[in-house]
């Protein structure tokens, strides 16, 4: 089963990241209905697990390259590319099985997204349906090869924002993509605010020393909407599933809260963030599946309705450092953040208008 993504024009290219992960996931997790929902639900939690936790906590990085903020209608352009690590327990995940369990005995786990693209295990199933029993197999669902195709284990997300200073050495950012159709089948949207405010200028005796102490809260809205209508899963020989308004939904909640510590010496400074994540996201299938068995003798078809809904939760503290390059406007930065699932942030911006750090 192959769901086709046609892209008709130049996609902001975090869409076209996204867009390539999930495209490869929401294939396959379909076929994993012939396990039953309950198992179908567990399976594929154990397979995508690791990319909605990595991705969504790519959507909390690359809100800042300093701890100094802007003056009334001052701005800043910044453009990242956080790419999250993929620790090696990540590629592989050991389900409990109810009614499904892998056809070779000796086999004990499966590839996750990010797992090997070859080698996948088969899982059987046995089923009545309408009285008549069906038992087979059927193809579990290949990774994509994170570790041989990459060219490190880890997933980019980039993402782009706009920052403007508002009053009182306060920076109103914003990220946003209008909704964009992904060909007939699809739409992407992403909506992302933050607030960045220079604390030091309240706590006395800190006001007058040339360095920058802000506190920053951001929070960023993703959703991806796919059309399954015309998908059709033959991962087994002896059965097979299609719908006819099939949906895919993904969607990210993600927020974090920091205080950002920065110090200029010339043209370069140095910045850290210590703070905390809470992210949230979910992957649907909704809509009506039919499963069509077929043992040669007998044919029955069994429809699920809405047979996937699952949820995840990526929560905890992180530490970032990091150093900033201006030039004029331009700015070059990178840090690097600890954190469940470690992140690498490079990032290139203009930058005007900002506020002294003796203020």
């Amino acid at each position: 089963m192959k769901f086709k993504v046609g892209l008709q024009s130049a996609i902001f290219t975090l869409t076209f990241v996204c867009i390539s992960f999930l495209a490869k996931s929401q294939d396959d997790i379909e076929g994993l209905l012939l396990a039953g929902v309950e198992d179908a639900n567990t399976l594929a939690e154990g397979y995508i697990e690791p990319f909605m936790n990595s991705f969504s906590t790519g959507l909390t990085g690359g809100w800042y390259s300093s701890g100094k903020t802007h003056k009334p209608l001052g701005m800043e352009l910044l453009i990242t590319a956080n790419s999250v690590f993929i620790p090696s327990d990540d590629f592989f995940y050991s389900p409990n099985f109810i009614n499904a369990d892998y056809a070779d005995p000796d086999v004990t786990r499966s590839p996750t997204v990010f797992g090997p693209e070859n080698g996948e295990p088969q899982y059987r199933y046995d089923v009545d349906v309408n009285g008549q029993n069906f038992s087979g197999t059927f193809d579990a669902p290949p990774g994509i090869g994170l570790k041989e195709n990459f060219p490190m284990e880890a997933i980019p997300v980039p993402m782009a924002q706009l920052g403007i200073g508002i009053y009182k050495n306060t920076d109103l950012k914003i990220r946003w993509t209008p909704k964009i159709d992904i060909g007939d089948d699809g739409e992407f949207k992403l909506l992302g605010f933050g607030i960045m405010h220079d604390v030091k200028q309240h706590i006395p005796g800190l006001k007058n020393i040339p360095f920058d102490l802000s506190a920053l809260i951001g929070f960023t809205d993703m959703s991806l909407e796919y059309d399954l209508a015309s998908a059709t899963a033959n991962n087994s020989p002896d059965a097979s599933i299609s719908t006819t308004n099939g949906k895919s939904t993904f969607d990210v909640n993600a927020w974090t809260i920091q205080g950002i510590i920065s110090k200029k010496f010339s043209v370069i400074s140095f910045y850290g963030g210590l703070g905390y994540n809470i992210v949230n996201s979910s992957l649907k299938l909704s809509g009506d599946y039919d499963i069509t068995y077929d043992d040669g003798v007998n044919q029955e078809i069994e429809t699920i309705v809405n047979p996937v809904n699952l949820e995840f939760s990526q929560s905890g503290p992180r530490l970032t450092a990091g150093f900033r390059l201006k030039l004029a406007i331009v700015t070059i930065n990178a840090d690097y953040t600890l954190q469940k699932n470690s992140m690498l942030t490079v990032g290139f911006g203009f930058s005007f208008r900002e506020a002294s750090s003796t203020n």
